[in-house]
């Protein structure tokens, strides 16, 4: 078992049933007076939102806003996202290619949305939420849909912009193989005639281009899902 221990105020919060504003306050003082900036930060910040199961909204955009930056801004390459980077997003926060609730779905996407380079398999997986919501009606992404419909709506068109606009280039969607695949398999699982006309839009402005991720081998330095908090 790992010898990490949660400290004051964190031990204290890790026991109640609700996270409020005031926790957070305590949390920016004594826990991250810096934000959220070392690997030991990212255990606590993730088992307070594991073992509290009610979160005020500020808790929401605390837990986005710390921990994406952490990602992005804290860990290697700084600024941006590499292939280890996405692995242990999707490993952290899905099971089974799934996103587990909307708040980590939410994470997802503003981490793609700071970042100055997304590889593509990070935006496939991102998309590939609106599938499994309209599919298997399962994800944090059907949780915050406002209909629950086989169709593509309107919330769904702005959902899938709001992973493609950073890469839109004057009404074209330049998009690699993986994530062509991603969206013609959302159009294969809806009516046509169901789908919002935005949708065919979309649709019609990808241009299949080939994309060359850079690779790397390095340590991930950000924690492991298998480090136990005890």
């Amino acid at each position: 078992m790992s010898e990490f221990r949660l400290a004051f105020p964190a031990c204290v919060i890790a026991g109640k049933h609700r996270l409020a504003a005031d926790d957070i306050g305590l949390l920016r003082r004594h826990s991250f007076p810096d934000g959220v900036r070392t690997a030991d930060d990212v255990v606590v910040i993730l088992a307070l939102n594991n073992s509290c199961p009610e979160k005020c909204p500020e808790w929401n955009s605390f837990f986005v806003e710390q921990l994406a930056g952490f990602i992005v801004n804290y860990s290697y390459p700084q600024g941006s996202l590499d292939e280890i980077n996405v692995a242990w997003i999707m490993r952290m926060f899905a099971t089974g290619g799934v996103v587990n609730s909307a708040l980590e779905l939410e994470l997802v996407l503003h981490i793609m949305e700071i970042s100055a380079h997304v590889p593509d398999d990070l935006r496939a997986f991102a998309l590939d939420q609106l599938r499994v919501a309209i599919t298997d009606d399962v994800g944090g992404y059907k949780v915050s849909r406002a209909v629950d419909r086989k169709g593509v709506t309107r919330q769904d068109v702005d959902f899938v912009m709001r992973v493609l606009r950073n890469i839109c280039e004057g009404g074209v969607l330049p998009v690699s193989l993986l994530t062509y695949n991603v969206l013609h398999r959302i159009e294969a699982a809806t009516l046509p005639a169901a789908n919002h006309p935005r949708w065919s839009d979309i649709l019609q402005a990808l241009e299949l281009r080939e994309y060359v991720e850079p690779r790397t081998s390095r340590w991930l330095r950000i924690v492991d899902d298998e480090q136990a908090v005890a």
